[in-house]
């Protein structure tokens, strides 16, 4: 079977869906299969994502993302003769002969509309014709599933829930080594608790200064906060608001950093706070449990499946139940030696090759 992957956001964004394609991607070389796949990159790309036996890279001119791709890009892919076409970003040009498999990580651009720019709403509101036309739809968590169902209308039959995964990168190596090698990359000489994303609005940094404020004030541990991640839309009322608060000297703006640097983070932060009030997945809480961190998470959408009983969990919009977590996961032992431990567990459960394996046959299951 020739099956084709559409992994050209990976040249123009590193995080999030372009992590979930390179990963199943990888893994989908791991899988016993004699299917021939074609990994559709961007021209613009330097090497290709995977270099083994049956995976074929295939350059195309379409950016992802661009407002002619529906047009562009069944022109280009024409000459495949493809029996699958995967769409890890949910938008897949119709192709003749050819079964389509998308995936959907979340649904905030339908329940939230107003933390969207102009341009994101356009691209995103192609979904209802997305999932139309799809012969299967993958979504990475069962309350992305509820929504899609919910929101869009779709029979339940046509979605499968397939989980992501940790990179098997991601592992426990705290040292003395590890936290003075953190410490004097950054420049970080304290204890920090640690958010890593995008910064957006759904990102809910906000609460999360507002609850850093009043755990300095009422706890007064000796920790920064420390922000990895790139700035995303409307994030200037973020820096408008640590001035505000007066956390100018306990606030560090990382911006984007390497999947080494955050390997080290992860094992390196006292604890990693994700405030989220909307995750179709939730993949760095998930990342962070495989180095052994403690997490305290929003309570909300996917994160609780996510996290499992291995965390904190807390109302997204209350500063004071952020604050009082955070203290208690920085601050009891006994309780952060739980976490951690049940946090390795929990991540242990999710699997790459598990995903792949399913994937493999979703796209069987539709030709």
């Amino acid at each position: 079977m020739r099956i084709g992957v559409d992994a050209r956001l990976v040249y123009y964004r590193r995080a999030g869906i372009s992590q979930y394609t390179v990963q199943l991607i990888q893994a989908l070389a791991r899988c016993e299969s004699q299917d021939d796949f074609t990994i559709i990159e961007s021209i613009k790309a330097r090497e290709p994502i995977i270099q083994r036996p049956r995976f074929t890279p295939h350059q195309v001119l379409t950016p992802s993302h661009h407002r002619l791709e529906r047009w562009t890009l069944p022109i280009e892919l024409s000459m495949l003769r493809l029996d699958v076409l995967h769409s890890p970003d949910f938008i897949a040009p119709p192709l003749r002969n050819t079964r389509s498999v998308i995936t959907i990580h979340d649904l905030v651009f339908l329940l939230y509309p107003h933390l969207l720019t102009k341009e994101a709403a356009r691209y995103y509101g192609q979904i209802d014709q997305a999932v139309r036309r799809a012969d299967a739809i993958i979504a990475v968590s069962e309350a992305t599933k509820h929504d899609v169902v919910r929101l869009l209308g779709v029979p339940e039959r046509k979605v499968q829930v397939i989980y992501e995964a940790a990179s098997p990168s991601f592992r426990p190596m705290r040292s003395a080594e590890t936290v003075e090698r953190v410490r004097e990359r950054f420049g970080l000489h304290s204890e920090f608790v640690l958010f890593v994303s995008t910064i957006e609005p759904r990102k809910n940094v906000p609460t999360l200064l507002q609850a850093f404020r009043r755990l300095l004030d009422d706890y007064r541990p000796d920790v920064k906060l420390v922000l990895a991640g790139e700035k995303g839309w409307l994030y200037e009322s973020v820096f408008e608001l640590v001035k505000t608060l007066r956390l100018q000297d306990r606030v560090v703006f990382l911006g984007r950093v390497s999947d080494d640097e955050l390997l080290w983070l992860y094992n390196t932060a006292e604890v990693l706070v994700v405030p989220s009030i909307y995750e179709g997945f939730g993949l760095t809480p998930l990342e962070a449990m495989a180095c052994g961190t403690p997490v305290v998470a929003s309570n909300v959408s996917s994160l609780p499946e996510v996290v499992g009983d291995a965390g904190l969990l807390v109302d997204p919009y209350s500063v004071e139940e952020l604050a009082v977590a955070i203290s208690r996961a920085l601050h009891d032992s006994d309780l952060r030696a739980q976490m951690s431990a049940r946090g390795l567990k929990q991540a242990a459960r999710f699997s790459w090759d598990k995903a792949a394996s399913e994937t493999l046959a979703l796209y069987h299951s539709v030709v």
